[in-house]
């Protein structure tokens, strides 16, 4: 993995033109900070600082009666989304239905150890949290100022803030501003993969596309029957999102429903990084590795590259 890199700010990752309000660094004030030990236990209980305070966007419930009614469910599992949630953690209705449960981010991320890893979908902060406790530096993305907001004042909670840079950007055009550069100086060696998966309706392929970042929604309902595709994961094909992302890393977790379509996913194994691998390259292995809460099973974390078991020496 190697010694973490001196990180100087935004100016250093993207091109000058990709400095516009639609990629805007959140973490500029801490880049002079020293940074923290790798793998530090973060205070649990360290108090919200009132300069990330974001209490004014959404409201922090504390009784189910001030709940709306379609968030009732959510709200009863409410910590086991976030285990300091009666500290103050912040959720807008997006965030309730799509953020991984604590447990669930928290063995992800175990399996995610690293130097810098990238979260493009990061939502309310859920993953973004939990690898801030296993890798050097986060690098956190999200189109919603608020969601990015939100992520932050979550991760202050958990004092963790000072390790992930929040970034306002779409990762489709962040990847592509990142590839442009003939040597990136920041070298990315995890990208976990949570796109949206289409609302609390994806499992009706019928149905319009609700919202956007539901990683998570694990609606009991779900018909284990009907295969989810690729073909539904936003904002591109989900294949299309992988091949882009393998251009960054080789190393990816691929967060999808428990019912994504394992053909699929096997093909994605078949895809190369560019052009100049000949096709006699041997394939490698992908890890699937079930997500569950109890007795049910919630979701699924595809592991490619290094970060699959066996194929470390890929890393």
């Amino acid at each position: 993995m190697g010694k973490k890199p001196k990180f100087t700010g935004l100016s250093r990752f993207l091109p000058q033109d990709f400095l516009n309000p639609n990629a805007t660094s959140l973490s500029e004030e801490s880049q002079n900070q020293s940074k923290p030990a790798k793998k530090r236990k973060p205070d649990a209980h360290s108090p919200v600082c009132t300069r990330y305070d974001a209490t004014a966007l959404v409201p922090h419930y504390t009784t189910a009666h001030e709940v709306p009614e379609n968030l009732q469910k959510y709200f009863s599992q409410r910590k086991r989304y976030f285990s300091l949630y009666d500290q103050g953690c912040l959720l807008d209705e997006e965030g309730w239905y799509s953020v991984t449960p604590e447990n669930i981010a928290v063995q992800i991320a175990d399996r995610c150890r690293c130097d810098t890893i990238l979260d493009p979908f990061c939502g309310v902060g859920g993953n973004a949290i939990a690898f801030a406790k296993t890798c050097e530096h986060v690098i956190a993305l999200d189109i919603s100022p608020t969601r990015l907001a939100l992520a932050r004042h979550n991760a202050t909670i958990y004092g963790v803030a000072d390790r992930i840079e929040f970034i306002l950007a779409d990762y489709i055009s962040f990847a592509n501003a990142y590839l442009s550069r003939p040597n990136p100086t920041r070298r990315i060696d995890v990208v976990f993969l949570s796109p949206p998966w289409g609302g609390p309706g994806y499992i009706s392929p019928s149905e319009n596309h609700l919202s956007a970042d539901d990683n998570a929604g694990f609606q009991d309902e779900l018909e284990t029957h009907t295969q989810y595709s690729l073909s539904r994961i936003q904002p591109i094909h989900g294949a299309d999102l992988f091949r882009l992302t393998k251009r960054i890393s080789d190393n990816i977790a691929y967060f999808l429903p428990r019912n994504a379509d394992l053909n699929e996913i096997s093909a994605l194994g078949l895809l190369k990084r560019d052009e100049s691998v000949t096709p006699n390259d041997e394939s490698r292995m992908i890890e699937v590795e079930e997500e569950w809460m109890g007795s049910k099973l919630k979701a699924l974390t595809c592991y490619f590259g290094g970060l699959v078991a066996g194929q470390e020496h890929l890393f």
